[in-house]
């Protein structure tokens, strides 16, 4: 159990390493040159110095400002929001006592084998109804809150939070939600971050509702990859330049929160 891991392991982790980046990198040497040199029988293997001018023509093509600003919106409201809701409905699926709550937790977890795809088309009939076709509003609605997140949030909180810590707060006095907020909250924050972090990747990514429910004037960030594209000819300088471009808020994230994502799955980890 002392032993440090071995040559095999760190040669396994340093190939899942750049198998995972080889596509990243891809994109991004085919991004800085130009289209001619892409299509050479030898691809190059380094990247070229017309990143910079592929990016101007990416923002110059398609509305790209506005794409991410969509993206960022959605993104982080919707994985806000579904941090708060599944923790709020995993800690009563966990801990509260209630009739018909294991019945309520198989039907949460039974909608989790329903295809996307089937809710569509009434899901869209919904949104025409309510007015939000063509806007932002079609995309964050529908994911304010996940099955998933419910059943992870749940299975997490089940054995994280102790029953006699629940009780103990209520003795202090503490309503209901106030033991949620100041004993499940603080329990959660490992799970949370996963959570959240999981759902905005998800959502940054997602390209087949909003393809259906928004126009090309208001896309988001895959949309307006999509639109770079034509039907007779794909420039992919300018497609997988504009790839990078959507991939950079992704890695921002990734690096000022790494630290603190894995210091919260380490503290909640540690058992007392």
């Amino acid at each position: 159990m002392n032993r440090r891991p071995g040559f095999l392991v760190y040669g396994l982790l340093t190939a899942f390493v750049l198998a995972s980046a080889l596509p990243l990198y891809w994109s991004l040497i085919v991004g800085s040159h130009t289209k001619e040199v892409v299509t050479r029988e030898v691809p190059p293997l380094l990247p070229g110095g017309h990143f910079f001018s592929n990016a101007q023509r990416v923002f110059e093509t398609v509305d790209f400002w506005k794409a991410l600003g969509n993206s960022m919106i959605v993104s982080t409201v919707c994985a806000t929001s579904v941090v708060f809701f599944c923790t709020l409905a995993g800690y009563a699926f966990a801990k509260l006592k209630f009739r018909g709550s294991k019945a309520m937790m198989v039907f949460v977890v039974g909608t989790l084998a329903v295809p996307t795809q089937l809710g569509v088309i009434p899901l869209f009939i919904q949104m025409a109804k309510l007015g939000w076709t063509g806007h932002i509003w079609a995309i964050m609605v529908p994911t304010l809150v996940t099955a998933f997140g419910v059943f992870f949030m749940r299975q997490y909180l089940v054995d994280a939070i102790p029953d006699e810590l629940i009780e103990a707060a209520r003795v202090d006095g503490c309503s209901m939600f106030g033991t949620f907020w100041n004993v499940a909250v603080p329990a959660a924050r490992p799970a949370a971050a996963i959570l959240w972090l999981f759902t905005f990747m998800t959502v940054w990514t997602d390209f087949f509702w909003p393809m259906i429910v928004l126009p090309a004037t208001n896309p988001t960030v895959q949309i307006a990859l999509a639109q770079l594209q034509s039907s007779y000819y794909v420039d992919y300088s300018l497609v997988l330049c504009a790839a990078v471009l959507s991939t950079i808020p992704l890695l921002a994230l990734f690096v000022l929160t790494g630290r603190q994502l894995v210091a919260g799955i380490m503290q909640g980890a540690v058992k007392g």
